[in-house]
């Protein structure tokens, strides 16, 4: 394991939690032996019934808290309240690597034009046997079908980090009342097309894998899913619209200079 850094580094880590005190623990405990330590963790509670909160002020976060119902509303509850220069998210059942922030601060430092990070991520608790062609599943579902329907790298609510003036640019637009809208698809469409988004195939966590618990679980992903892309798509344009914008001239231009 590497030495932890005793600099806390520009980097915010927001987890919005309901009910979650158990898998938080763990999370937070993670968190806490990082190589390099986060500015500050912030939980957002979204009315929880638990200890959540009691659990997060335990393991060092500060606890702000958001009644409206929705990862949406809290997600974006912890980024308005984030200092750092990048913010980062996970989820409490999120099992991050040592280096998980000193790989995204590291990211956000060496690229100026970067505007949100995301990477791949493996089900924990998925039997042997499935895990890994469920996590395949799943990353096919997220980042090329997703992918293909907004024009960009989607973003991943459990593995992802976005620049606080990115988000500043979009937070007004963000989808907070709605519950039914999938938080971090819904950030990566408002970022738009010819946003910069990197997938880091290095930046790896694993998670519950709680989509394929049943199929009315995974039924009511893919819903979810298409709610967000209707939703995004009256607002921002189709995904021809979207690709269109992403492939125009000057857009490369910006990104191959």
């Amino acid at each position: 394991m590497s030495a932890q850094s005793t600099t806390p580094s520009r980097v915010s880590v927001v987890i919005p939690v309901r009910d979650d005190a158990v898998a938080l623990r763990g999370c937070l405990a993670r968190l806490a032996a990082q190589s390099v330590v986060p500015l500050e963790i912030i939980v957002v509670d979204n009315g929880s019934t638990d200890d959540s909160a009691a659990v997060a002020l335990a393991g060092g976060a500060r606890v702000v808290e958001e009644l409206r119902p929705g990862v949406g509303a809290a997600a974006a509850c912890g980024y308005d309240a984030a200092r750092g220069d990048v913010i980062a998210r996970c989820d409490a059942d999120s099992r991050v690597p040592v280096d998980w922030v000193a790989r995204i601060a590291d990211a956000f430092a060496h690229d100026a034009a970067l505007d949100a990070i995301t990477g791949p991520g493996r089900f924990h608790d998925v039997p042997a046997p499935w895990a890994g062609l469920a996590s395949v599943a799943y990353a096919f579902g997220t980042f090329v079908v997703a992918g293909a329907a907004i024009g960009n790298v989607p973003l991943w609510g459990s593995n992802m980090a976005l620049r606080r003036s990115a988000w500043t640019a979009i937070a007004h637009r963000a989808t907070r009342d709605d519950a039914d809208v999938h938080d971090d698809l819904d950030v990566a469409m408002r970022l738009g097309p010819a946003a910069r988004i990197r997938f880091d195939p290095r930046m790896r966590v694993s998670a519950e894998g709680r989509i394929f618990r049943s199929r009315d679980d995974v039924r009511r992903r893919v819903s979810v899913a298409m709610r967000t892309f209707r939703r995004n798509w009256a607002e921002g344009g189709s995904p021809g619209r979207r690709w269109a914008r992403r492939l125009s001239p000057s857009r490369l231009r910006r990104v191959r200079g």
